[in-house]
């Protein structure tokens, strides 16, 4: 019994533990707070946070994120760190390292590659790779990893991905996915090989493991067994050849490349980015990805046009004479002539270019001729391009040619461009047509020859111009090219035979050594051409041209005068009675010929000598007689004597301007002409003929103002500008300039001193006018101005101040003061020269116009004003009466030449002066005011009254009537109402009783059936 107990007791002591342990639950009392999640484990809990709290109880808030430096999107994770606040990045796509600052995207252009090389401790051992790519291309290595005699690759066929291994150039493995995914997107694939399976799945939103997932066993033992070596032992590889972006083959096909973007590379764990220190090497790839356009970045230089092809690939088309990938390379020019020697090329021809041939070159230079290119066979030269004129010349087969129509001899590069087809030759010059011409077929066979430059023979070369001067570019025959010195691009292009001093670049010559520049200017060498500084007084190409007059090299007193040569100091000269003759002489270097005379001259004397100059026979002579000139000459052998006179008189004290030539200069004898004051319809001609004036070139004394103090005739008066045949007769000597002049021909003066500037006698001096009267000179003359009542020529006689008639609008009295003059109407001022206007300043009102009068104005109402000046309103009629026009009336214009004026309103012009006869009811001067017969207001019983031209009329109220509604007709009225009612009243019982006599009308009758 006792040992029943003990097993109960047993049972229920065993019982009660189950069930403490059963009720013991560390969680019961929800310790974890802030919504964190309660797990019990190992009779204790553990709290399972959400990201803002921490702690055993979740209790404490996390603040590790609030000054995080989580980059480019990455998501900050607080958390709790033995106590401590701290955080972690969580990187997006593209970005890695603690704080998701490094980017692992990279694009791959045109021949981009990464190589590294890593060392493995098993070559079979597992390998996991796995990466994001996008990209448009169908066909691209993406990956490929090599050992000795082992190689796996990732790559795009067709669109679609494909993992190989291969063993000695044979396929052990081969995966291949579906789907096409070179459509610019996103894309990640995974690789692994481990335990025998190789796999490669494709990790797309839209795919599942069966359509994006494929995996294959590689059975090692056979892997092994074809490295085994002729020891029979298998020795792995420890170094792995990694190339992403390309193939390791140096031959391999460059559209296979990888041009787009990777992202997020990993080979075994181990990130690849383009700057980590396991690369061996990279080319063309660059941290980010962008699919933007390669052409917005204007890749192609010198104006080459960017064509975009694949996914940052573009092709440039260049501009000629530029060549490369990127447009940078250029055509070397050729220099031809250089330092003026004698250069050319010699091309050979090693094909056949066809029917059509197309000739095209870029041409530099600034010489007008010269021989370009020839076409030569073994028996002729059948085309033949070269300088003319400065125009391009174009010649088929010794026959047809063709030339240019615009100069290329600018010193600036031009294309020219000669094309033969279907027998027509073009010429081009910088794509512009300059002319077609039929020729025949040209033909060009191997083994022809191309010249340019010129020729090696001398004379043939002679015979085109010359040898060619400039520079010579991108030489071209079709798309073959004739190059002087080979650019690095491969093009293809024709064997240069010979290179005769030639030299690469377009030099120029130092057109500076020479010194051309003149005067101090300071040479510049431009291209084949110089330049020149000119100092400021001077100009030209060459400074061959002195400003001599911004030198100042005349005295105050004259007026310099520049020309080709050098300058002339111009004045004028005053000569008396007193004064020396003047004489001058050629300076023994004049050779032009003289064939003419020009001279100025002012004077009153009537007979003088101006010119002189005689040697044996030859003699001429420039006088006045009889105040006329006359030019008297002799010259030549056997020739008789001419004079000329002119037809006016010159000694009026005024200048006057002579001109005497050889009619026909050409002649040994010829007639001479007189123009006077530039009249040239007065020309006058002799009748005898004369030769030119070349006896004063030299050794000849040429006497101006006369012939000598005992001769007589000398003149008095002033001398301008005298030349002959062009050149001047200077007034100033040589010691007088401040510059002596440069001219080579001239004529000096030898004796005499002038004296300079026009100077009349001081005919004022003496006062010779009288009474009062103002002295004027008028050129060694006088004139008196004289005052009022006084006349004469020194005002001395005593005259009628009204003889001249002064008054204009007046008449002239005389008085003690001289004169005085009673206006006619209308006029003012001290001649009666001012026309009073009378409405200057006139107060008509309303619109009205002013009409002038003699003494006052008046004014012109309009219709519905009235009053003098037309300030009164006339009052409106009232509604019920009707209105009456009033009559356009005529008006009258009258007066005579002193004095006009109008008549209004039908007047009429009076007999008498500055009146109007008016039509009743108008009055005033000019029957301008409507006289107002309601002025007198006739109008009774309150009628209105109408004022009308010349009478009025009333127009009365209903009670009234009579031409003045002086009669009361009130009681008619009501006389009148009384019977028009009785007739009404008569009128409607008739109706009434009408009505009631007519049969009874049924409306409806017609529509009962």
């Amino acid at each position: 019994m006792a040992s029943v107990n003990v097993a109960i007791w047993i049972i229920l002591f065993l019982c009660a533990g189950a069930l403490c342990e059963a009720s013991i639950n560390s969680c019961y009392l929800e310790p974890c707070q802030n919504g964190g999640k309660c797990e019990t484990q190992d009779g204790d809990y553990i709290c399972h946070c959400s990201q803002l709290y921490g702690g055993k109880n979740c209790s404490v808030a996390l603040v590790g994120c609030e000054h995080h430096r989580c980059q480019n999107g990455g998501t900050c994770i607080p958390y709790l760190s033995n106590g401590r606040h701290r955080y972690s990045c969580t990187c997006p796509r593209g970005f890695a390292g603690t704080r998701c600052q490094s980017s692992t995207t990279f694009s791959f252009q045109a021949g981009g590659f990464l190589h590294m090389q890593t060392t493995l401790a098993n070559v079979n051992g597992p390998t996991n790779i796995s990466l994001s790519f996008r990209t448009v291309q169908t066909n691209a290595t993406l990956l490929q990893c090599r050992t000795e005699g082992q190689l796996s690759a990732l790559e795009l066929v067709n669109g679609r991905l494909e993992y190989s291994m291969k063993k000695d150039q044979e396929t052990v493995a081969l995966l291949q996915l579906p789907q096409e995914l070179s459509d610019s997107r996103w894309h990640t694939v995974q690789i692994s090989f481990q335990n025998s399976i190789l796999k490669l799945t494709l990790l797309d939103e839209s795919c599942t493991k069966k359509t994006c997932h494929q995996e294959a066993v590689v059975n090692i033992a056979e892997w092994n067994s074809m490295s085994e070596l002729g020891s029979g032992q298998f020795e792995p590889s420890v170094v792995q050849a990694i190339y992403i972006g390309r193939t390791e083959e140096e031959g391999a096909d460059p559209a296979s490349y990888f041009v787009g973007c990777m992202q997020d590379v990993q080979l075994d764990s181990r990130l690849v980015v383009p700057g980590a220190r396991m690369l061996a090497a990279k080319a063309n790839v660059s941290i980010g990805c962008s699919d933007r356009d390669p052409c917005e970045e204007n890749p192609c230089h010198n104006r080459g046009r960017c064509i975009s092809r694949t996914w940052r690939s573009y092709i440039c088309e260049c501009h000629r004479p530029y060549e490369g990938e990127d447009c940078l390379e250029e055509y070397t020019a050729a220099r031809f002539g250089n330092e003026d020697s004698e250069s050319y090329a010699v091309f050979m021809v090693d094909d056949d270019p066809g029917d059509s041939v197309i000739l095209s070159m870029f041409v530099r230079t600034r010489r007008p001729q010269g021989l370009l290119l020839v076409l030569a066979n073994s028996t002729s030269q059948y085309l033949r391009l070269w300088l003319v004129g400065g125009k391009v010349r174009v010649q088929i087969n010794n026959f047809e040619s063709l030339s240019g129509q615009e100069r290329i001899d600018d010193g600036h590069f031009h294309l020219v461009t000669v094309k033969t087809e279907q027998g027509k030759l073009t010429l081009f010059q910088s794509s512009k047509p300059q002319g077609i011409v039929s020729i025949r077929n040209v033909a060009i066979q191997p083994g022809d020859v191309v010249y340019a430059g010129g020729l090696p023979d001398r004379r043939a070369s002679l015979a085109f111009g010359g040898y060619f001067k400039g520079c010579i570019q991108d030489l071209r025959m079709g798309s073959t090219h004739l190059q002087f010195y080979p650019i690095v691009a491969a093009v293809k292009s024709y064997n240069l035979q010979t290179l005769a001093k030639v030299t690469p670049g377009c030099t120029s010559d130092n057109s500076c050594s020479s010194n051309p520049c003149q005067n101090g200017g300071v040479c510049y060498s431009m291209w084949d051409d110089f330049t020149c500084s000119c100092p400021p007084n001077t100009a030209g190409q060459r400074c061959e041209e002195v400003k001599w007059c911004e030198l100042s090299p005349c005295p105050s007193t004259a007026i310099c005068r520049a020309h080709s040569l050098g300058f002339e100091c111009i004045a004028n000269i005053t000569l008396r009675d007193d004064s020396s003759i003047i004489t001058f002489r050629g300076n023994g270097k004049i050779h032009r010929y003289l064939n003419s005379i020009s001279l100025q001259v002012r004077t009153r004397r009537r007979d003088a000598t101006l010119l002189h100059a005689e040697k044996a026979s030859d003699f001429i002579t420039i006088s006045i007689q009889d105040a006329r000139l006359v030019l008297e000459l002799q010259a030549g052998e056997g020739s008789s004597k001419l004079t000329v006179q002119s037809q006016d008189e010159i000694s009026d004290g005024r200048w006057h301007s002579v001109l005497l030539a050889m009619e026909n200069p050409a002649l040994q004898f010829s007639t001479w002409t007189m123009v006077l004051d530039y009249h040239w319809d007065n020309m006058i001609i002799s009748s005898a003929a004369s030769g030119d004036l070349d006896f004063l070139r030299e050794d000849v004394d040429i006497l101006l103002g006369g012939l000598g103090p005992e001769a007589g005739g000398t003149l008095s008066g002033c001398l301008g500008p005298v030349e002959i045949g062009g050149l001047l007769l200077p007034f100033y000597a040589v010691t007088e300039l401040n510059l002596p002049r440069p001219q080579d021909e001239q004529f000096e003066r030898i004796s005499g001193t002038p004296r300079y500037g026009c100077w009349g006698s001081d005919v004022c001096l003496q006062d010779p006018c009288q009474h009062g009267g103002v002295c004027e000179d008028h050129f060694d003359v006088f004139h008196c101005r004289c005052p009022t009542g006084w006349g004469g020529q020194r005002c001395e006689v005593r005259v009628n101040a009204c003889s001249a008639e002064p008054c204009i609008h007046g008449n002239c009295s005389v008085n003690s003061g001289g004169y005085e003059c009673l206006c006619e109407l209308g006029y003012t001022g001290e001649r009666c020269e001012v026309n009073l206007d009378v409405c200057a300043g006139n107060e008509c009102g309303n619109g009205a116009t002013c009409l002038r009068g003699l003494h006052h104005y008046t004014c012109l109402c309009p219709r519905n004003t009235t009053g003098p000046l037309c300030k009164q309103r006339i009052p409106e009629l009232p509604w019920y009466i009707d209105r009456i026009p009033f009559p356009k009336l005529p008006v009258s214009f009258c007066g005579n030449e002193k004095w006009n004026y109008s008549c209004f309103n039908g007047g009429n012009c009076s007999s008498s002066e500055r009146m109007c006869h008016c039509m009743p009811g108008f009055t005033g001067q000019w029957c301008e005011m409507d006289l107002d017969e309601c002025a007198s207001d006739p109008c009774l019983n309150g009628g209105f009254c109408r004022n009308l031209i010349n009478r009025f009329q009333c127009v009365c109220e209903m009670s009234f009537a009579g031409d003045h509604c002086q009669i009361d007709v009130s009681d008619f009225y009501v006389y009148v109402f009384l019977l028009l009612w009785q007739n009404i009243f008569q009128l409607l019982s008739y109706l009434i009783l009408r009505l009631d006599d007519d049969p009874e009308v049924e409306w409806n009758a017609g529509n009962e059936e």
